[in-house]
């Protein structure tokens, strides 16, 4: 979101709405339907049927990855830097200036380098996951959030404040095609169909999410969520690929959308300010993260139902992140109070909190698990 926004949201405190499993509300329209299968260009064989994050198990690193260094990269939105800290040690180790308000910093598709999303500085800043170091811009508009295809043929930059979606090419950054969704205000956070064949992107200041078709480029699908009067935060898919999980930070919980039908088909209350969604690295539980009331919920995706709230102590305003490659620490940006929280997954309790710039968002945890990278949150298939 822009600077102005991003202000204004440190002093506005989202309420918490009710919710139900099911929503007579949620509309569906659809514009067009069609459906094939996209294969991996990576050469590496696709997700087994069921489990699509079946390449993410702790451990399970790329050679590309193997010899780079173990470290959290932390845009500081309203610093215009990235903190860099040890996974190891747990202390700062590092810190660069960026683009104008840096919002996520994302893999690379081939896994070779990271990239930072500066939104207002229309740049991405390329870094070394070797050596931890920067390197020259890139120029890009706009660029609030960067995925990658699962075929690999595309990036796609979010433009949020342009209210499109730009599909580049993944190795020079070159504008191929421009979709304007002037539907989906604050085109937000995304993730793809098991098969690769849709993407499905949240819309934050128009309560809706929509479904792109990217062999033809095009929204298919438009689904309001809820009443309409949401704020659709991160995208998750479910390991089986028949769910779709989006946090709403609006009504405080994550609403469970078919993929295929593409309409509501249930409501999980997490905490007000729900945000982030990370699938734990065995793919048995999503980790939301509920930035408003400071905890994190653990939901089971085979009971669909919440097992655990873990707390931080306050204050603390829990955003986005990732979990370890090793499975044992979920890493999140303290959005509010300049800090990050790095939370023992087996205990829920917090390992520490780190200080950090202003404004810290979408952190990345380096190395991953994982054959090739679909986008910022590190989560690889």
């Amino acid at each position: 979101m822009s600077r102005v926004l991003v202000l204004l949201g440190l002093v506005a405190l989202f309420a918490t709405g009710c919710g139900s499993s099911r929503h007579a509300s949620t509309r569906s329209t659809a514009v067009s339907t069609s459906a094939t299968r996209s294969h991996s260009a990576t050469g590496f064989p696709s997700p087994p049927p069921g489990d699509v994050y079946a390449y993410d198990r702790a451990g399970d690193l790329s050679a590309t990855v193997r010899g780079d260094r173990a470290l959290v990269y932390v845009p500081n939105s309203m610093s215009d830097s990235v903190t860099v800290i040890s996974q190891r040690t747990m202390k700062v180790v590092g810190q660069f200036p960026t683009g104008a308000l840096p919002q996520h910093v994302t893999p690379a598709y081939n896994l070779r380098t990271l990239f930072v999303d500066n939104d207002l500085g229309n740049s991405l800043t390329p870094i070394n996951p070797r050596t931890g170091a920067p390197g020259r811009p890139i120029p890009v508009e706009d660029p609030y959030n960067l995925y990658f295809t699962p075929d690999g043929r595309y990036a796609i930059v979010v433009a949020e404040r342009l209210q499109r979606l730009d599909f580049r090419n993944p190795d020079t950054m070159h504008l191929i095609h421009t979709l304007a969704v002037p539907a989906c205000r604050g085109v937000d956070h995304m993730d793809f169909s098991a098969d690769g064949r849709y993407a499905f992107a949240s819309c934050e200041f128009s309560g809706r999410m929509i479904k792109v078709d990217l062999k033809t480029r095009r929204v298919v699908r438009a689904l309001v969520i809820g009443n309409g009067m949401t704020s659709p935060q991160d995208v998750k898919l479910s390991p089986d690929g028949r769910s779709l999980y989006t946090a709403d930070q609006q009504t405080g919980g994550v609403w469970e959308v078919d993929p295929v039908t593409f309409r509501v088909v249930g409501f999980l209350r997490t905490g007000a300010g729900a945000h982030g969604l990370y699938p734990s690295r065995d793919a048995s539980d999503l980790y939301v993260s509920n930035r408003t009331a400071g905890t994190i919920s653990v939901v089971s995706f085979t009971t669909r139902k919440v097992i655990a709230t873990w707390r931080i102590p306050p204050p603390a305003s829990p955003d986005m992140g990732g979990v370890s490659a090793d499975g044992r620490t979920l890493w999140l940006s303290g959005r509010y109070n300049d800090e990050v929280y790095a939370i023992s997954t087996t205990t829920g309790r917090l390992r520490a909190r780190i200080p950090v710039g202003s404004g810290p968002h979408g952190l990345c945890v380096w190395p991953q698990p994982g054959r090739y990278s679909l986008g910022h949150t590190g989560v690889m298939r």
